[in-house]
């Protein structure tokens, strides 16, 4: 896949490559061994606030599960799908092997553990749970990582009655 691409500041040589993906549309593949503790990329694109964010992807299906928005605070979102770069085609995996850290306000993509040439490379979305989700909130963001530790959603809590016992 040729997808429009915009370098990061992290970027020194390609440690991924894009391609199909059995977990979910395309994915992230090392290029090369990745070591624990490697910056593997920075998730770019435009930042905006939750607001623009919501505003944005007002008329969405709600049976669309495919998203670019990446929730650095409370007040900025970043957008992949506008001006980002590979970074947004890091699939959920239960079994993360890599873990988003915020520094100043920056996203970037550090391995939790050695990753294989060829192995996929995906963390934990953990999209937040809200009180207006559809019914079928579950199937929407079902996670396909074939894990056998999957929980069975890309979503956190991982079950509606987790959500409200918060409450």
């Amino acid at each position: 896949m040729k997808a429009a691409r915009r370098a990061s500041k992290v970027e020194s040589a390609q440690l991924y490559v894009v391609r199909r993906s059995e977990v979910h549309g395309f994915g992230a593949f090392a290029a090369r061994d990745i070591r624990k503790g490697e910056t593997i990329d920075e998730y770019l694109g435009e930042r905006i606030t939750h607001d623009e964010a919501n505003e944005r992807y007002v008329h969405r299906d709600f049976n669309d599960n495919h998203t670019f928005l990446f929730t650095v605070d409370d007040h900025t979102v970043i957008d992949g799908s506008v001006g980002g770069n590979d970074a947004r085609f890091i699939n959920h995996m239960c079994e993360a092997n890599c873990e988003p850290r915020i520094r100043r306000g920056r996203v970037l993509i550090v391995a939790t553990r050695d990753i294989a040439a060829g192995e996929e490379i995906g963390f934990e979305y953990n999209i937040g749970r809200e009180d207006d989700d559809p019914e079928n909130v579950d199937e929407i963001y079902a996670c396909r990582c074939g894990s056998s530790k999957c929980r069975g959603t890309i979503l956190w809590p991982p079950t509606r009655e987790d959500s409200l016992q918060g409450d």
